[in-house]
């Protein structure tokens, strides 16, 4: 119970939320300008980029556990996801794009735990 208090749920529900919302902010325009055909494609694509680049910005703000608020940030943008379509039958690649958003999320907590701990050398190494 102690190790859930330490995880920043607001900051992980505002990435989660943020992720996927522009993950719809990119999706929609593509799909009109190019048509239904691109979807698939800009959807998986941008389920990745959007979820890594949210959980980078959570994981600047965590002290611990940065890799776990990442992937939180992915499983927060899927369930947002699977709550506006209300569950309903998925093609398979918004499947694979809900793979996506949680590892590309979890790859976003690792980059910010890497940078934060190469940061924390160098700054131990300053005299």
């Amino acid at each position: 119970m102690n190790s859930l208090g330490k995880i920043r749920w607001v900051r992980v529900l505002v990435g989660g939320f943020l992720a996927e919302v522009s993950v719809i902010a990119i999706v929609i325009p593509v799909s009109l300008l190019f048509g239904q055909r691109t979807l698939a494609y800009t959807a998986v694509t941008a389920s990745l980029v959007s979820c890594f680049l949210f959980a980078i910005w959570v994981g600047r703000g965590v002290s611990s556990r940065v890799v776990l608020h990442g992937a939180l940030v992915g499983v927060v943008a899927t369930l947002l996801y699977v709550g506006l379509t209300r569950g309903q039958p998925e093609r398979p690649a918004y499947l694979v794009a809900h793979v996506l958003k949680i590892l590309g999320a979890t790859a976003g907590g690792f980059v910010a735990e890497r940078r934060r701990n190469a940061m924390s050398t160098a700054t131990a190494d300053v005299p």
